[in-house]
């Protein structure tokens, strides 16, 4: 869909609210994209369709099937061990949810777009920052002196609330006292519950998850939802609520009144990072958001990889093998993969599909998969910066207070320029968490181009009004259905779950969906995992 248009939102009501006079409104040819990432692979998948015999077969010692992160990770770790001897088939995308774009020299994410400094607990993420650079001294101690490049610089972010922007995403401007009280109450309990250890000595929320305690009177968050602990704790305020909701759908792609309360908690009480070069919970990111960290991690690894999904993946007397295929104009090409050991990088809704007998590890997909959250992901080639309000300068990332969207982020804000760039990238976020995930899925997949400009482009309309059109040169639009793993109350003791993750055979089992959830720790942890069990 390369010549679409949308309507330049606008007239009198719409300027009247910015203060303009004149009644604008015409269309504005607009070039879009949109991308529906593994669509046609996963029908391929869905509908069991015939594929042409195998026209080649590789060999290798491991084979690692997906180069999301935790695939890269498990790349990483065996290439770091000396394990050089091991082959990475990349699946419908390179990356997966760290994966990237490009307008020319703009880059752009099309997936996560940052990383929460780690804490000490999580070694495994400090290691990889350290050997790709990113830390340069003092990785395991208390502040690591981080690459200033990568490290978020202000103006960070602000809030678009009662028609002007403010400072920081927790509302403030315009809230009652009383509201302002229990922001206060809210925050005092997250930094006594981010020291607080369980009865087995363990910090409460941590990464990898896997650390965390398992005292069962913290386990018991699990059994109720992130809004029920709210008014269970007597938290009143509306603009609190809003923000712990529109923390669960960033982090998460779901609503506060589904996800589990000890994920919700986790969200502010694992983050705590510091620097010595910057102020504690800062944020690494990258104009191209996670896939230059990527892309750093796959040239790291020296990842031998090749173009290709598996289809099927089963055990065999020497090992395991691989039914791979790649579509080049609608024609399916395939070949076999084999190796002694297969680390199964892939999210769970493909794995159940792909790997044979899936049920023998202990996971039934009929109960044990986890529910998934839907994305859709619109960047914005700016041929030029719309005129902002006067209270508030641009930022990295920028929230409406409303839902679906997750306001937009700016992908030239870590280019250190003396002037402003003569273009940018706005990356608009929207989880559609204001519907049902199938109901979601089955929008996006008949939803035109221009309904899906409309939604994308609605927090950049509340922001600018009609004067952000003029400025759009061209829109790609990424739509993720199973975007992420959403971890709804029980998610904590999934069966399923904690079997794949103590899975040790000629299949292994490495992805963020182990732990209910899609963040890099998770995945990154299961990757060096899977690899360190390769090996043996």
């Amino acid at each position: 869909m390369d010549r679409r248009s949308f309507l330049a939102w606008g007239g009198a009501a719409g300027l009247s609210a910015l203060g303009g006079a004149a009644v604008y409104s015409r269309w504005q040819e607009i070039g879009s994209t949109v991308n529906y990432v593994g669509r046609a692979e996963g029908h391929y998948l869905r509908d069991r369709r015939a594929l042409p015999p195998p026209g080649a077969t590789v060999q290798t010692d491991v084979l690692i099937l997906g180069s999301g992160i935790g695939g890269l990770s498990a790349a990483w770790k065996l290439n770091r061990e000396g394990h050089g001897d091991f082959l990475m088939i990349d699946g419908p995308q390179p990356f997966g949810n760290a994966a990237g774009g490009h307008f020319g020299d703009y880059a752009y994410p099309t997936g996560a777009h940052y990383l929460p400094l780690p804490s000490a607990e999580s070694v495994h993420v400090r290691e990889i920052l350290a050997d790709l650079g990113i830390i340069q001294r003092d990785p395991f101690g208390e502040k690591p002196y981080y690459d200033e490049r990568f490290i978020l610089h202000a103006p960070e972010e602000r809030l678009l609330l009662n028609g002007r922007w403010q400072d920081g995403f927790v509302p403030f401007d315009g809230v009652p006292a009383w509201e302002l009280a229990e922001h206060k109450r809210f925050f005092a309990e997250v930094e006594r519950l981010r020291k607080l250890k369980g009865s087995d000595g363990r910090r409460i929320f941590v990464f990898p998850t896997v650390l965390s305690s398992t005292d069962p009177a913290w386990q018991e968050l699990d059994k109720i939802t992130l809004s029920q602990w709210l008014e269970r704790e007597g938290y009143k305020s509306p603009t609190l609520h809003w923000y712990l909701n529109y923390c669960c759908r960033d982090d998460y792609g779901t609503r506060y009144d589904k996800v589990s309360a000890w994920a919700g908690l986790h969200y502010y009480c694992s983050r705590w990072g510091q620097a010595a070069n910057s102020g504690n919970g800062a944020w690494l990111t990258w104009p191209g958001g996670l896939s230059p960290l990527a892309e750093a991690m796959a040239q790291r690894s020296a990842a031998k990889r090749k173009a290709g999904t598996a289809v099927s993946l089963k055990r065999t007397a020497d090992g395991v093998e691989a039914m791979c295929f790649t579509l080049e104009d609608g024609v399916a090409k395939t070949f076999v993969a084999k190796a002694r050991k297969a680390i199964c990088a892939m999210p769970l809704y493909v794995a159940s599909r792909v790997v044979e007998r899936i049920g023998d590890y202990g996971f039934d997909p009929k109960r044990h998969m986890p529910s998934y959250a839907p994305w859709m992901i619109a960047n914005f080639l700016m041929k030029d910066f719309p005129a902002e309000r006067p209270n508030m300068p641009l930022c990295w990332d920028n929230v409406v207070y409303d839902e679906p969207g997750l306001g937009y982020v700016v992908s030239t804000h870590q280019d250190i320029r003396v002037a402003p760039p003569e273009k940018t990238v706005f990356t608009s976020y929207v989880a559609l968490s204001d519907r049902t995930p199938d109901e979601a899925r089955k929008w996006l997949m008949k939803a035109s181009a221009d309904e899906l400009v409309a939604v994308a482009s609605r927090d950049l309309k509340t922001a600018y009004g009609w004067k952000f059109a003029p400025c759009v040169e061209r829109v790609d639009i990424t739509l993720r259905g199973h975007a992420m793993a959403a971890p709804l109350p029980g998610f904590r003791t999934n069966a399923g779950l904690l079997a794949l993750r103590d899975a040790d055979g000629p299949i292994l089992f490495a992805h963020a969906d182990l732990s209910g959830f899609s963040v890099f720790e998770e995945a990154a942890w299961w990757g060096i995992q899977a690899a360190q069990r390769a090996m043996t």
